[in-house]
């Protein structure tokens, strides 16, 4: 497995995993810092997070600074019947388009967002409570946003994510097979559509002439059949261990990459939402180990 090193990125989500099993922002280290560790570990660009008292430009000058680029960044949405909600969702598409254009970068991960009292929080990676007219609704916000997106010459990449209602491999695929291609692209993560039990492997050759950009992850799917079998929400199975640096799960990520087109362009993100180690700075380095063997 060969990967190209100018394609190949890091969100840094090692640092913001908080102790009760979520994300929390407010636990990031300085931009200066993570920039540090990250080019320290041999990698060179990182998932787009423009802050809100920055500019596009100085935000690049700063990664720059570093010997960084930028690359895809996400944005996610939820389904909700308060108009003023709709417009911030809206707002909230069209600012990171408009980053993205400045930033150079072509490809916006977008996803269905989660909530910690959502009833798949409670009961990931199943589908819990599928029902098709919402998923038409999701189908239906996502191709909105996409068209947002779109304008701003950026490919809206979609992301199914577990604790969403876009999880599943039928999900996904629903979402795809109603949606034009011109509309709305594929940036599918491995780890979470694995958790879900779905081949994300199969789902890339089934859509290779829509995937935009990807999730590179690693996890234990042992535990993550196990926990889906007893029921464990999302935090429990997340506090569980499941997730580990590239590498040190049994995720297999060789084949994931291989089932991208040859002619592929698009960015691999790594993620580790939570890392095995005991700092994120060691997490980002193995991060950086896994990236040089396989450059």
């Amino acid at each position: 497995m060969k990967i190209r090193q100018d394609r190949l990125a890091i969100n840094p989500l090692q640092w913001v995993a908080s102790a009760d099993g979520w994300i929390d922002p407010t636990l990031a280290p300085s931009l200066d810092r993570q920039l540090e560790v990250i080019r320290d570990a041999g990698i060179t660009a990182l998932h787009s997070a423009v802050p809100g008292d920055m500019t596009p430009e100085a935000y690049a000058a700063r990664l720059a600074d570093h010997g960084i680029s930028p690359a895809p960044g996400y944005l996610a949405v939820r389904l909700t019947e308060d108009e003023a909600e709709l417009r911030t969702f809206r707002d909230n598409a069209a600012r990171a388009a408009e980053q993205h254009a400045a930033l150079g970068v072509p490809t916006l991960f977008l996803a269905m967002g989660m909530a910690k009292d959502a009833e798949r929080v409670a009961r990931p990676a199943v589908g819990h409570l599928a029902n098709r007219g919402r998923l038409e609704r999701v189908r239906d916000l996502l191709a909105e946003i996409a068209g947002i997106i779109r304008a701003q010459g950026i490919t809206p990449a979609f992301h199914p994510h577990v604790g969403t209602w876009a999880e599943t491999e039928e999900e996904t695929r629903f979402v795809l097979d109603t949606t034009d291609a011109s509309v709305l692209g594929f940036g599918p993560d491995m780890g979470h559509l694995a958790w879900a039990g779905a081949d994300a492997a199969r789902l890339v050759r089934d859509y290779a002439d829509r995937v935009a950009s990807v999730h590179i992850k690693d996890l234990d799917l042992g535990l993550a059949a196990k926990g889906r079998e007893a029921g464990w929400d999302y935090r429990k199975t997340v506090l569980a261990g499941l997730w580990s640096e590239p590498g040190h799960g049994n995720a297999d990520i060789a084949g994931f990459v291989g089932a991208l087109p040859d002619d592929f362009d698009g960015w691999l993100i790594i993620e580790v939402d939570r890392g095995s180690r005991p700092t994120p700075e060691e997490s980002v380095r193995l991060c950086g180990e896994w990236a040089t063997r396989n450059a």
